[in-house]
C-alpha cells in the first residue's frame, strides 16, 4: 500500500473521546486531512474481552485502510493496551498509539516520581502504561485506577454534572492518598472532563493528557517518513460512527470548537 502525502491521516477510538487527539491533531497539523471513526454502537470497550477488542479494532483498520489512509492513530486507550499488536500486524502504514506518548510526558513532569493512572477497567488490568512508564524510569512508582463509569458519563455529554463529579471524586479517592504529582488520564474519554478533574485533584496535581504528546508524534513522523502535506490548502475532516450521530455532533461541535458537517452512520 502506497501512502500519497495528500491522503488523510486516520484516526479511531471506541466513542467520543479520540476526539481530544483529533482537536489536537487540528491544531499541530492544520494543513492535514483527517477521518475520524468512533466505534458510538459498541461503547464502552474498557468492559469487553482482549479478544472482542481486537476484533472491533481491526474492523476500524479495514474500515480506514480501505479509505487510503497514511497514518493510523490508535486514540483508544483500551485498545492500544490489549490490541495494538493485532492492529500493527493488520495494517501496512505506520501505527501511533497514546499509551507510550502519555507515559513519556507523565515521567518527563513529575517530580515525586510517584505517578497516578486512571483509565478503562481493560487498561489497568493490561498494566500497560505501569510497563511504558518503567521503560523511561524504572524507579517511578505508579498507582493505577479503573474508571468505569466515566466513559457511559462522557457518551452521556455529563461533562459537568454532579453525577460525574461524585463519580470522580469516588475514582480518585484511593490516589489521593499517595504523594502523587503528575495523573496520567489513560483514556481520550477523560480530557473532556478535564477542568472537572483538575478542579477534583487540585492544582498541585498535573493532568497528563497524551493527545498533545500523540500530535507531536504525529507531525515528526509524518515529516520522517516524507510524508507530510506539502499544500497549505483548507483542511478536509470526515467523521464516521456506528450509531447515534446527532449525540455525537453535538459533544463534537461543543469540543472542537467548530461544525461537524460530514457525520456519517456506518452498520456493520
Amino acid at each position: 500500500m502506497m501512502a500519497k502525502l495528500a491522503d488523510p491521516i486516520g484516526v479511531f477510538d471506541s466513542g467520543v473521546g479520540g476526539l481530544s487527539v483529533f482537536r489536537a491533531l487540528m491544531t499541530r497539523l492544520p494543513f492535514e486531512d483527517i477521518l475520524y471513526f468512533g466505534d458510538t454502537a459498541r461503547v464502552p470497550y474498557g468492559v469487553k474481552s482482549v479478544d472482542t477488542i481486537a476484533l472491533y479494532a481491526c474492523q476500524m483498520v479495514d474500515f480506514l485502510l480501505a479509505r487510503q489512509v497514511k497514518l493510523l492513530i490508535v486514540a483508544c486507550n483500551t485498545m492500544a493496551a490489549v490490541a495494538l499488536q493485532a492492529i500493527v500486524d493488520r495494517s501496512p502504514i505506520p501505527v501511533l498509539d497514546v499509551i507510550e506518548a502519555g507515559a513519556r510526558m507523565a515521567v518527563d513532569r513529575t517530580a515525586t516520581r510517584e505517578i497516578g493512572v486512571i483509565g478503562t477497567p481493560a487498561t489497568i488490568r493490561s498494566n500497560a502504561y505501569t510497563r511504558a512508564i518503567h521503560r523511561f524510569d524504572f524507579e517511578v512508582r505508579v498507582f493505577s485506577q479503573a474508571c468505569p463509569l466515566l466513559v457511559p458519563l462522557v457518551e452521556e455529554g455529563w461533562l459537568d454534572h454532579p453525577v460525574t463529579r461524585l463519580t470522580a471524586e469516588e475514582y480518585l479517592k484511593p490516589l489521593l492518598g499517595h504523594n502523587i504529582d503528575t495523573l496520567v488520564l489513560g483514556c481520550t474519554h477523560y480530557p473532556l472532563l478535564k477542568p472537572l478533574l483538575q478542579d477534583v485533584v487540585g492544582s498541585g496535581i498535573t493532568l497528563v493528557d497524551s493527545a498533545e504528546a500523540m500530535a507531536e508524534q504525529a507531525a515528526a513522523m509524518l515529516e520522517r517518513e516524507g510524508l507530510a502535506n506539502p499544500q497549505e490548502g483548507f483542511p478536509h475532516y470526515r467523521f464516521f460512527v456506528t450509531d447515534v450521530p446527532y449525540r455525537f455532533q453535538v459533544i463534537g461541535q461543543t469540543f472542537l470548537g467548530c461544525e461537524l458537517e460530514e457525520v456519517r452512520v456506518i452498520k456493520w
